[in-house]
């Protein structure tokens, strides 16, 4: 799981008291690269309409204007001072830049996919949009997929809380995305560092 500024509880409260607002930033701030919990507040909108104290429609679309715009925002933060930022924090963990220059040219050819699937990542869901600005993927690029990403998840989301949330608690929901987000990114990064492990070998044994 990420490390969440709210609890579950603040979570319903908040998609109680400000309702479409609340998922709308939640989702928009997180994307952005900020670790408020926008996934679960989304979740708590969908298991909200499912009871009939918001419409599905008003969440769904909140959370996909939000998920849109939180991620280009983090797109241009991530192209104007990203990669200088990335090599700071690099020197303090003493990170080679050579490793990080392999790590970025890996991410760019994968940059799509990541923006599409990403939100389905722990963790990725709220860099995605940084490093895609970081790695220079073409701005109307990154939005074809970012749109359609966001589309995507925020159906998967809303419409699982929206249905799940008559037989199950809000709290199982919240579980079971929460692991099914950490299995999806173990496997992300045993897929991506297997092959720059092995660049890095090849380079240093030539």
């Amino acid at each position: 799981m990420t490390v969440e500024l709210l609890s579950l509880e603040n979570a319903q409260e908040l998609a109680r008291q400000y309702g479409y607002w609340a998922i709308f930033l939640g989702i928009a701030i997180e994307n952005t690269g900020i670790p408020l919990p926008g996934e679960t507040i989304t979740i708590v909108g969908g298991f909200l309409a499912g009871s009939g104290e918001l419409g599905y429609w008003g969440v769904l679309g909140s959370a996909i204007a939000g998920a849109v715009l939180g991620d280009s925002f983090g797109y241009w933060v991530g192209k104007t001072g990203g990669w200088q930022f990335l090599l700071r924090v690099g020197r303090i963990f003493r990170l080679e830049e050579e490793k990080l220059n392999i790590a970025k040219e890996k991410y760019a050819q994968n940059a799509a996919k990541a923006v599409f699937f990403g939100r389905f990542i722990t963790l990725l869901r709220i860099f995605a949009g940084p490093l895609a600005g970081i790695t220079q993927m073409p701005y109307k690029k990154f939005l074809l997929y970012n749109i359609g990403g966001a589309t995507v998840w925020a159906t998967v989301i809303v419409s699982l809380s929206f249905f799940l949330g008559r037989i199950v608690s809000l709290q199982q929901i919240v579980s079971w995305v929460a692991q099914a987000g950490v299995a999806a990114l173990v496997i992300a990064v045993i897929a991506l560092s297997i092959p720059v492990i092995i660049d890095y070998t090849r380079k240093k044994a030539s």
